[in-house]
């Protein structure tokens, strides 16, 4: 009974996981591993070996998908894929050799840090209308892959809000793009992943193939309801309400690993509540108020050009 019970949260798991992700491009990983380690209780390295086992055939589906689209640029693939499959490796190694008694706090605290990078990113609310294709030098792409790579392997996801995010935020490609091609480079970080856990811990992943299962299972029958969804929510707010929830449920574990008292924790999770959704409320509405000054411009904009051409003297308008 307990085993269904813990099967029927795997699945809980998979689905809150793809709603969160289908509403943003990021964030399937951090969602169901903390779910996997807060209330199914499977330790970090389990949870995370059997996340990332799962998203081997949703990585693959997307890239695909992606590819047709023409959303991939294979050049970037390469420049984040391969560094980024390193260090996924790596720190699946890593994982796989910890106690789950130094590993949870060390995963909460990867987490957290990744759920506070969401609330600060989301709570800016800001849009690109207009992007000039730029392209990254190789070495900070590299970088940034190794770094990804590492934390998502480490984490149980986190290759989404690290890569994604930064370089949405630094404006140098289509969003699009940016989405299709990190959401490719995930499949060689997920199987590099896939392959350090493993080789690390066969047996444990073994054992757990029926978690692989309810967390696919969860997850798609999750994708169809996500992709309504996200034309539902502002993914402004969703996301930092998303990185506060993260924040809250893995900060207290980093603390109680430090000596703090159940009290001190409890006034911790209320003020990251309170700050968090705050920050997601503020963010939203910076959103609005950044979209709505942008549709005035295009149409002051469009509006001057238009009685521009008003204006216009037929023999201007004739050597034109």
């Amino acid at each position: 009974m307990n085993r269904m019970i813990t099967l029927i949260l795997i699945a809980i798991a998979g689905l809150a996981g793809q709603l969160v992700d289908g509403g943003l491009g990021m964030g399937f990983g951090v969602t169901s591993t903390t779910i996997l380690v807060m209330l199914a209780g499977l330790g970090p390295a389990q949870a995370s070996a059997v996340v990332h086992t799962a998203e081997l055939g949703t990585t693959l589906v997307s890239g695909i998908s992606h590819w047709k689209f023409g959303n991939v640029d294979w050049r970037v693939v390469a420049a984040i894929g391969i560094p980024g499959s390193v260090g996924a490796f790596v720190g699946a190694t890593v994982l796989s050799n910890l106690s789950t008694e130094s590993a949870k706090p060390i995963m909460s605290l990867i987490l957290a840090a990744i759920g506070i990078n969401l609330v600060y990113r989301f709570s800016r609310g800001l849009i690109r209308r207009q992007v000039v294709e730029t392209p990254h030098s190789k070495p900070f792409l590299g970088f940034l892959g190794l770094f990804g790579g590492f934390v998502d392997a480490t984490g149980g996801g986190g290759w989404g809000p690290v890569t994604t995010s930064t370089l949405l935020s630094a404006g140098r490609s289509e969003p699009r793009r940016i989405v299709g091609t990190v959401n490719t480079a995930e499949f060689f970080v997920t199987a590099a992943a896939t392959a350090g856990f493993v080789l690390g811990m066969w047996d444990d992943l073994v054992t757990h193939l029926s978690a692989v299962g309810a967390l696919l299972l969860g997850g798609v029958i999750a994708a169809p309801l996500a992709a309504w969804l996200v034309t539902r929510l502002n993914p402004i707010l969703l996301g930092g309400i998303v990185g506060t929830l993260i924040v809250m449920l893995n900060l207290p574990v980093v603390l109680k690993a430090l000596g703090v008292g159940a009290t001190v924790l409890i006034v911790v999770r209320v003020v990251v509540l309170v700050v968090g959704v705050a920050l997601s409320i503020r963010g939203w509405r910076r959103h609005r108020a950044n979209w709505r000054a942008a549709n005035e411009k295009e149409a002051a904009i469009g509006a001057e050009s238009g009685s521009a051409e008003a204006t216009e003297t037929p023999a201007d308008s004739h050597v034109r």
